[in-house]
Formats: structure tokens, C-alpha cells, sequence
């Protein structure tokens, strides 16, 4: 593996866990208010889709923005991910026969936002905060 590749790997490999779990996060508090039973085989079958949906908004960015990816910026990172985590989760969920109910989609997306764009906003202003100008 070349040195570069590995230090790119490093770079963003903790921005793609914290995704993760923010995405297992989403779908466990939506299940909890829900009172669904089967804890980790419906949180599974929950996750699913919008995990899915997470991994092609990440193999779109780091394509399409290649020696220029920050796994760190809204734009276009944090934009991409969070539009294909919804969008590719939605359309997983109706071809596996989970609901979509248009509030469904809306919170969804909200909460996603929140998560997606909200952690790397967070992470912009500590590491304003921390690089002297």
C-alpha cells in the first residue's frame, strides 16, 4: 500500500466511524420510540438501508473528489453523505417493504442533517479554535 494511500486512510477513517455510528444511533432512537421489539435484528434491519445509503454517499466523494477529499467539510463531503444516506435509505427501505410515510422522511432527514452535517461543523469550529491565525 502506498505511504499516501495509508495517511489518507488514517485521515479519514475515524470521520467514517463517527458516521457509522451516528447512522446505528438514528436508527436505534427511531426503534426505541417506536417500542420495537428484536433489539439487534431490528436494529439491523433498520440500519440497513441507510448504512447502504452512507457507503455509496462515501464512495461518491471520495471518487469524485479524489486527492481533494476531506472526510471534515459540509461541502461537498458532509452534503453528499447526508443526501445519499437519506435518499438511497428511502428508496432501500420501500424495495424491502419498510415504511416511508412522508413524516417519516422528514424527520429522517432532519435528524440525519443534524447528525451528518452537525458533528463536522463541530469538528470545523474546534479546529479553528485550536489552529492559531
Amino acid at each position: 500500500m502506498p505511504p499516501h494511500y495509508a495517511d489518507r486512510v488514517k485521515k479519514f477513517l475515524p470521520a467514517l466511524v463517527v458516521d457509522v455510528v451516528l447512522v446505528v444511533v438514528f436508527c436505534a432512537i427511531g426503534r426505541r420510540s417506536h417500542d420495537e421489539a428484536n433489539a439487534l435484528t431490528g436494529l439491523a434491519i433498520t440500519a440497513w438501508p441507510f448504512l447502504s445509503g452512507l457507503a455509496v454517499g462515501w464512495a461518491a466523494t471520495v471518487a469524485l473528489y479524489r486527492d481533494k477529499f476531506d472526510a471534515v467539510l459540509i461541502v461537498p463531503t458532509g452534503l453528499l453523505v447526508w443526501f445519499s444516506t437519506l435518499v438511497v435509505g428511502m428508496l432501500l427501505r420501500v424495495v424491502s417493504g419498510q415504511g416511508t410515510a412522508f413524516s417519516f422522511i422528514l424527520v429522517a432527514g432532519t435528524v440525519l442533517a443534524v447528525f451528518l452535517l452537525g458533528w463536522r461543523a463541530v469538528a470545523r469550529a474546534v479546529t479553528k479554535v485550536r489552529t492559531p491565525s
